[in-house]
């Protein structure tokens, strides 16, 4: 560098773009205004280098030699869990490696969900100063809310929420939208990551829906009141999933600039950086816009029946949560620790399946559960290798495992991928609850019925379309 000064002094040229990378800069869009900026300038080598300071390359960082520290709050008792935990365990060792972590944790209902290095459902992961958007993945804020309906009849309550709520693909009819928060409205007009017509027409046209795959609503009894529970199940929708492949696209950048060996999956956004500070600000505008989506739906079924609600708490399972310049980063974990939750109302909602009731527990932070507690039940095939195993008719397996229940499918496809045979055993995740502290359970909603997407898809518009267009080239 110092020879390459040197010669530009002598000959007194300009400096050129070669001339920044031969110094040892990485040419970038900078590059056009600093060689105008010194050479219009004229400035010495002194000012020069001063001047061109800001722009020198940050070290790369490497993945870490050896993993991060987890806790592993999580057991195999029979073959197919120990396929499952082995699985779990090793994916976590790779994300750990990722340089920017400090800390995590495996919780009883963790699951794979891709290769090895993603982080899996059921999995913390704690970063300082960075925010990985692939570890709360496209869900942002999937959470499910609890409202007392008092002694209401839960038929009652089931069949009116039906009327209501909207399940599958795509967002609501114009005329069949919830009137919009301005106030919310406003926060995303000024959100960089947020701000555009794509994102705010999914915020405006899918609020009061739930989506499909586990989403759903559920009406029970509480076993120590009696009273009538009605709990929903679902994330940010198109809203949150458009603010992910930004992101992703975000985190992309810097992890190319930053960090080449990170996997793909684990990028980051720096907090500190103009980038960091407006999606952590996009997501508590997602976690505000979610949670409205829930009471939307409550408030309406509340209104229909002509019921004042007797009590209502809340909590997400798939977000981001910050702690100083620690960022929680929790994919299918229920935060038991009051300070991730500004807005606390109550005790945790931990759903298990369709036939099991939903868990309502508290909890305190352990070194080993590090504030959290299981979502749910989680999986140990996938819905495809579940599918496979079944035999008989879709018909025969649902009336065999719903025996006693109201349960439904929004679309009238059963969907067998979310019978409770498709999850794990709901007994051994509250065993292993217990075993590793992950919470006590204090009541309990137990099951009338429910209500879920089921498979949407096989009558969605486009293939609805196919089937007709099949017809009229076969009938010609």
């Amino acid at each position: 560098m110092k020879r390459k000064l040197e010669e530009l002094k002598q000959n007194k040229m300009k400096i050129t773009g070669k001339d920044l990378i031969e110094m040892g800069f990485k040419s970038g869009k900078w590059f056009p205004e600093a060689m105008e900026y010194v050479n219009s300038n004229e400035l010495t080598e002194v000012e020069m280098m001063d001047y061109l300071e800001q722009f020198k390359p940050v070290p790369e960082m490497p993945l870490l030699k050896e993993p991060a520290s987890f806790r592993i709050n999580i057991k195999a008792e029979n073959e197919l869990e120990e396929i499952n935990v082995n699985s779990v365990v090793h994916s976590m060792e790779v994300l750990m490696k990722t340089p920017t972590l400090v800390n995590g944790a495996i919780m009883p209902d963790a699951c794979p969900t891709g290769p090895a290095g993603t982080i899996p459902v059921g999995g913390v992961a704690v970063a300082k100063n960075a925010i990985h958007p692939g570890m709360h993945s496209a869900d942002i804020c999937c959470s499910v809310m609890l409202t007392d309906f008092g002694k209401a009849n839960p038929k009652e309550v089931l069949d009116a929420a039906h009327s209501i709520t909207h399940f599958g693909y795509g967002g609501r009819s114009r005329e069949e939208q919830f009137r919009f928060p301005m106030d919310l409205l406003t926060e995303i007009e000024n959100n960089v990551f947020l701000n555009d017509q794509k994102s705010i027409s999914a915020a405006r046209s899918h609020l009061g829906t739930q989506g499909d795959g586990n989403h759903f609503l559920f009406v029970g009894k509480s076993k120590n009141t009696g009273n009538t529970m009605l709990v929903t199940h679902h994330g940010s929708r198109g809203f949150g999933a458009n603010l992910y492949a930004k992101g992703i696209k975000v985190a992309e950048r810097f992890r190319k600039e930053l960090s080449p060996q990170t996997l793909k999956q684990n990028a980051w956004i720096p907090y500190e950086t103009e980038e960091g500070k407006a999606y952590w600000e996009a997501l508590q505008i997602i976690r505000k816009w979610t949670k409205k989506n829930h009471e939307v739906l409550h408030d309406a079924t509340l209104e229909k029946l002509r019921i004042e609600k007797e009590n209502r708490f809340w909590n997400e399972h798939n977000f981001v949560f910050k702690d100083g310049d620690l960022f929680y980063h929790a994919k299918g974990a229920t935060p038991l620790n009051s300070k991730f939750m500004p807005d606390i109302t109550g005790p945790r909602l931990i759903p298990l399946n369709m036939s099991e009731p939903v868990l309502i527990v508290e909890g305190k932070s352990t070194e080993s559960n590090l504030g959290f507690a299981p979502h749910g039940a989680g999986r140990n095939v996938s819905r495809t290798q579940h599918r496979k195993s079944k035999t008989g008719t879709f018909e025969e397996i649902f009336e065999e495992e719903t025996k006693g229940l109201d349960v439904r499918f929004f679309s009238n496809e059963i969907d067998i991928t979310e019978l409770p045979s498709a999850y794990k055993n709901a007994e051994t995740v509250r065993n292993q609850m217990e075993e590793f502290g992950l919470g006590e359970v204090i009541d309990e909603v137990l099951p009338f019925g429910c209500i879920m997407a089921g498979d949407w898809q096989k009558n969605a518009p486009w293939r609805i379309r196919k089937r007709q267009d099949r017809k009229k080239r076969t009938n010609k």
